[in-house]
């Protein structure tokens, strides 16, 4: 397995979750919640934490429906990923299924006393967990990158 922290991102409509991990790849944790309506500041934000946390890459969670397939939510995560990959060039950005991960976010966050209202925000934080966590499983067990990398168009 590659060493090198991660960043993983939980891409909304509202709310865009981020979670990080040590450079071993072993645990992810939560990192913030970066308001997602205003989208040239949410990248600004997020460029501004990979230069803080220095990733190896940034896994971004690309919604597809249970059968595999992508809609228009699809479609908007990866158009947000090519600009993130614009913008944090020339650390790579790399989409991965991110199929059920708020829903198991959700369910661990109310598991744990964490009522949805009060939890909106965690719950993006916690769906990049499951999203970060998942991407290091992948490669801990194939031995290669999560998911598919972003191409940076010039």
């Amino acid at each position: 397995m590659r060493r090198g922290r991660r960043l993983a991102v939980d891409v909304g409509e509202a709310r865009i979750g981020v979670a990080g991990c040590d450079p071993d790849g072993i645990l992810a944790t939560p990192v913030e919640t970066v308001p997602g309506r205003d989208v040239p500041a949410a990248l600004r934000r997020l460029a501004a934490l990979t230069g803080e946390y220095e990733p190896l890459e940034v896994v971004v969670g690309l919604p597809r429906s249970l059968s595999g397939s992508e809609g228009p939510a699809a479609a908007k995560v990866r158009s947000f990923a090519e600009r993130l990959a614009k913008k944090i060039t020339p650390v790579p950005v790399r989409l991965v299924d991110e199929r059920m991960t708020t829903v198991t976010a959700a369910h661990g966050m109310r598991a744990s006393g964490v009522s949805s209202k009060k939890g909106r925000g965690r719950i993006d934080q916690a769906a990049a967990v499951v999203i970060l966590q998942s991407a290091l499983e992948t490669e801990r067990v194939s031995g290669r990158p999560p998911g598919q990398c972003v191409e940076v168009v010039v």
